[in-house]
């Protein structure tokens, strides 16, 4: 898929089938978060990925909402954490330019993919301590976004976008 294609028809995919990802596909989607460029080159972006099937996203669902009609991944078979240095004031920025290629990575590859913040206060709260060891964030890190990832069950129109509105030249 071209580049602007991409940019075109990209949206947020909140429903998945059952069919896996392959390692070439996740691995390929992780090297492009690794790939975005970091403030001063400090390249402070860890990913962790857990397979729909583990533990830890029981484990937040229940301390995020466990009555919530849908799981906070959407079940999709592949979800990507991005953590970051606490140390370093560009870790948020960052970690969101490097999960955004991974977004577009994802729809390149034929995928969908929704980008996930709602557990943030969850993964990073009392239980931190917990939560950075089951999703192997190092010392001194902490979780920032996380994004879903998965072959696609519905389709979803982009958004349009309002240019003479959204946008000032000067």
């Amino acid at each position: 898929m071209e580049f602007f294609d991409v940019l075109e028809n990209r949206s947020s995919i909140r429903r998945y089938t059952e069919e896996p990802l392959t390692e070439e596909e996740i691995r390929c989607i992780a090297e492009a978060g690794l790939k975005a460029p970091t403030a001063t080159n400090k390249q402070e972006i860890r990913i962790t990925v857990v397979k729909k099937e583990d533990p830890v996203q029981k484990s937040i669902q229940k301390d995020l909402n466990p009555e919530a009609p849908v799981k906070f991944y959407y079940d999709a078979p592949v979800t990507f954490y991005l953590s970051a240095a606490d140390d370093f004031g560009w870790s948020d920025v960052d970690a969101g330019i490097a999960v955004e290629n991974m977004h577009l990575t994802a729809k390149a590859l034929g995928l969908g993919s929704v980008i996930l913040g709602c557990m943030k206060k969850v993964v990073n709260g009392e239980k931190k301590e917990e939560y950075d060891k089951l999703l192997c964030i190092q010392e001194g890190y902490s979780f920032r976004v996380a994004i879903a990832v998965g072959h696609a069950d519905a389709e979803k129109v982009p958004h349009q976008i309002d240019y003479g509105r959204d946008v000032t030249v000067k």
